[in-house]
């Protein structure tokens, strides 16, 4: 007898809906989101989709009504409870547009709760489009299975990032001046990662990190890493140190 086959199929177009799902729910879908499900992948009625809504999971729907601007879904079962993604910020400095989109790509891959922007003395980028920001977000987790949007917040002067740091989260700073290995920090949840501007942080700015008691210096290795190498590098030491990279799938 021939295996059945896997429900709903690994090519499943899966999206983000900032609506709230819930079981036999007919919400509507329009705009981006409908033009890509009509007119790209071609979706017909009874097509599945899956649907997150960064409130309540993942979601398995059908197709019920497909028009040329909208199509009406119905919710048939939850596939995944929202997830509990580790307690780690990512705070940052802007850098130029695409490489920022990386970062904001990279991290929400790797599972940051927090993306914070910073500015800094040197940060070149002072102004973000949120918008863009939030679409990479929502793009990475489209991709990467993720169903909880991680938080984007305001970008933020160093100086007000420091004076408003909760005590009870370590901030690993990624200092050029030298620091230990993370392996050597113990740095578990909550925590915060910092990864400076293009051109590193100025004398000024270094004296008001080390002065902060959550602060912990943190090398990583002998070679001078472009901002958003040591953004993704970092995360990823940690993940794999205090992380859910090694929890049972």
């Amino acid at each position: 007898m021939p295996a059945t086959p896997a429900w709903p199929p690994a090519s499943t177009p899966r999206l983000f809906v900032n609506l709230p799902l819930a079981h036999d729910a007919e919400p509507l879908i329009d705009g981006a989101a409908a033009h890509y499900l009509l007119n790209v992948m071609r979706l017909k009625v009874g097509a599945p989709i899956l649907l997150f809504d960064n409130r309540s999971g993942e979601w398995l729907a059908s197709i019920v009504d497909a028009g040329k601007r909208v199509l009406t879904v119905r919710i048939e079962r939850q596939t995944r409870p929202i997830e509990q993604v580790p307690d780690l910020w990512l705070c940052f400095a802007p850098v130029k547009k695409a490489r920022l989109d990386w970062i904001i790509e990279k991290a929400t891959e790797l599972g940051v709760a927090r993306l914070q922007p910073i500015i800094t003395e040197r940060t070149i980028v002072e102004r973000v489009k949120r918008d863009r920001l939030e679409a990479q977000v929502i793009e990475a987790c489209e991709q990467c299975g993720r169903t909880a949007l991680p938080v984007l917040g305001q970008p933020v002067k160093l100086a007000q990032l420091l004076a408003d740091w909760p005590a009870n989260r370590a901030l690993l700073f990624a200092d050029e001046a030298g620091g230990a290995p993370l392996a050597a920090i113990a740095a578990p949840a909550p925590a915060a990662i910092l990864i400076g501007p293009e051109g590193g942080f100025t004398e000024r700015e270094r004296d008001l990190l080390l002065a902060n008691a959550a602060v912990r210096q943190m090398t990583l290795g002998p070679r001078i890493l472009r901002a958003e190498t040591a953004a993704i590098a970092a995360t990823s030491l940690w993940m794999a140190q205090h992380g859910d990279w090694m929890a049972d799938r």
